[in-house]
């Protein structure tokens, strides 16, 4: 079966086509310039890598009406609609993707893999906000998380490297690219995550706040006369690196900007490492222990300078790295000293193929 994995991000469409051992055949990506004209690049690629039997799309919100991947018709359209509000930036791409490629190919099977399914069985004293019942009830409020399809290809993947299963092990898997997220993976399962009910909650991010405290929000809004979309523009665009830098929320612009001394950018670095340490105290204290950090995302893969840096400050978990490891890595690999535990280790995200997975799963 060869699998078309569609990836409609913020900024991006990531399209993968995997053979039926999971090779890769092809791989484009679509500036958002193609947004207008998304019928005829789909129709581009299709037409150039016949032989396609199913596409599985990365959904970044199921909210709690689809816990598992979704074989997509009339009605899953319908009620992913609903959902669109909650990921506003993610979820509506991904429609525009699912309604395209039915316009297309209308018998071609496609099939829905939420970011939230990994997460979906957090222990309810993980998943659950100090909210009033009504709230929580009347309008379905919990932590979801995100970046399940990455934390989980990044937990399995672990196992591999280390020659044991990750229903052995005890990870804290750190997915940091322009969005970021930590999973705490105890024996294959999530029982903590750092995004709770739409993906602003947790880590700095490039231009997304974070945790913030709720009545800072009240009270900017009630003094700056904000709106509801004056706030969500700010935390969700001019926040985070680029609120802290105030040029960009590219890390490596930051970090650059900072080793010529600009203080700004010194404190934007700062203050992204340390949430990234202390929310890795807080995945290990879930799990009551660890057995490995593992680094994926963009960031996360391509800085060994944060990946340093996050680590110097985790010595009291007995993290540590090996800096030739960690310089000289490329692709997957340990960079902490070999025998040592807990391990450190390079994971490159691979969403694709747990889509894939899901997408063989469901329909064979």
């Amino acid at each position: 079966m060869h699998i078309l994995v569609v990836n409609a991000g913020s900024s991006s469409l990531k399209l993968r086509l995997l053979d039926g051992a999971d090779g890769l055949v092809e791989t484009k990506d679509l500036p958002p310039q193609v947004r207008p004209d998304l019928d005829n690049a789909l129709s581009a690629f299709l037409d150039e890598s016949p032989g396609i039997d199913a596409v599985g799309h990365r959904v970044v919100h199921g909210g709690s009406a689809f816990r598992q991947p979704v074989l997509l018709d009339a009605g899953a359209d319908a009620a992913l609609e609903v959902l669109a509000d909650l990921a506003p930036l993610h979820n509506p791409p991904s429609l525009a993707a699912i309604h395209a490629l039915r316009s297309l190919r209308p018998n071609l099977p496609q099939v829905a893999c939420f970011d939230t399914t990994f997460h979906a069985d957090m222990p309810a004293k993980a998943a659950t906000y100090a909210l009033p019942r009504t709230w929580r009830e009347q309008w379905d409020i919990r932590r979801f998380g995100f970046h399940g399809l990455s934390h989980s290809w990044a937990s399995r993947r672990a196992g591999e490297l280390l020659s044991r299963s990750r229903e052995q092990l005890r990870l804290v898997t750190a997915h940091l690219g322009s969005g970021a997220s930590l999973a705490a993976v105890a024996f294959g399962r999530s029982v903590d995550t750092t995004m709770g009910f739409t993906p602003m909650e947790g880590l700095v991010m490039a231009t997304r706040s974070g945790s913030v405290d709720p009545g800072l929000i009240l009270w900017v809004q009630r003094r700056g006369g904000l709106s509801a979309d004056d706030v969500e523009e700010a935390l969700e665009h001019d926040s985070g690196l680029r609120g802290l830098w105030g040029e960009s929320g590219d890390l490596r612009r930051v970090m650059a900007a900072a080793d010529v001394g600009d203080q700004d950018a010194r404190l934007a670095y700062e203050v992204y490492v340390y949430r990234i340490q202390t929310s890795v105290a807080a995945m290990t204290a879930a799990m009551e222990g660890i057995d490995g950090l593992v680094f994926t995302g963009g960031a996360g893969e391509a800085s060994s300078r944060l990946r340093n840096d996050t680590c110097a400050g985790l010595g009291f978990l007995g993290i540590r790295i090996e800096g030739s490891n960690n310089r000289a890595n490329q692709g997957d690999g340990l960079v902490s000293p070999r025998g040592t535990t807990p391990a450190v280790l390079v994971v490159a995200a691979r969403e694709d193929l747990e889509i894939s997975r899901h997408v063989r799963e469901l329909l064979e």
